[in-house]
């Protein structure tokens, strides 16, 4: 195990709507960061459509004004590496979209990814600070001139994933990867705690696939979820990135 790094950013994301999706190995194969190989749960490869809230945001110890409270959604695939005797399972991010051109200009510096600013919404049916089941969970974005969405409600109660689900798969990779123009890749490690997971109905997403992504998405996002959950957030910390390529 290697020392871990300077804090780079702490914050809370909270209610994370994840809709995960099987995609072919081959549509992400150009998006592999070298180091990397594609991470995989039982056989399938997955892509997942995130809309979450980033909250008390501080960069390097330090609050931004009016920068501390947004939303943002993202379109990612996982990956891992063997380091030594450890494997690292980490997520690559295709596209990140946040509402404040600020913060996608220091994400692109300080890592290169792919952050874009839009306007965005959320509409989040809390009561008493809380998810209720039947409470719904939604993230909009505007690329152009039409809203498009993701949405669906939670059903029962929160709990933690099990061992080896796909909650599991999905919400615990620890590491982050970037590609860079040269051709090597940065690593960075996010710190946090397992979250509650809560089930959900039937989920809505309007998306431009192929203007926002790519034609190489457009197939896999355009079929159901093979599952959407919303995952319950708390403290996080992102660490300095560090060169590994």
């Amino acid at each position: 195990m290697t020392e871990p790094q300077g804090v780079f950013l702490q914050a809370d994301w909270r209610w994370l709507l994840m809709l995960n999706f099987a995609i072919e190995p081959s549509a992400l194969a150009s998006r592999v960061p070298p180091g990397t190989v594609l991470d995989d749960w039982n056989g399938q490869t997955y892509v997942s459509l995130v809309g979450f809230r980033f909250l008390n945001t501080r960069v390097l110890g330090l609050p931004v004004p009016f920068h501390q409270n947004f939303d943002e959604l993202n379109l990612r695939f996982y990956v891992r590496r063997r380091y030594g005797n450890e494997i690292r399972r980490g997520v690559v991010f295709v596209k990140e979209i946040v509402p404040k051109p600020a913060i996608a200009t220091v994400a692109r510096i300080a890592y290169n990814e792919n952050y874009v600013a839009m306007k965005m919404r959320h509409r989040i049916a809390l009561v008493d600070g809380q998810l209720q089941s039947g409470g719904g969970v939604g993230y909009g974005w505007l690329p152009e001139h039409r809203w498009n969405r993701i949405e669906s409600r939670v059903t029962g109660a929160p709990s933690f994933a099990g061992d080896g689900s796909e909650e599991q798969f999905i919400t615990e990779h620890y590491w982050g990867y970037a590609a860079q123009n040269d051709g090597g890749t940065i690593e960075y490690q996010v710190e946090h705690p397992s979250w509650r997971v809560w089930q959900t109905g039937e989920s809505e997403m309007q998306c431009d696939v192929t203007a926002l992504y790519g034609p190489e998405f457009h197939k896999a996002l355009q079929q159901k979820p093979t599952s959407a959950f919303v995952a319950e957030g708390g403290p996080i910390i992102v660490r300095k990135g560090v060169r590994m390529l």
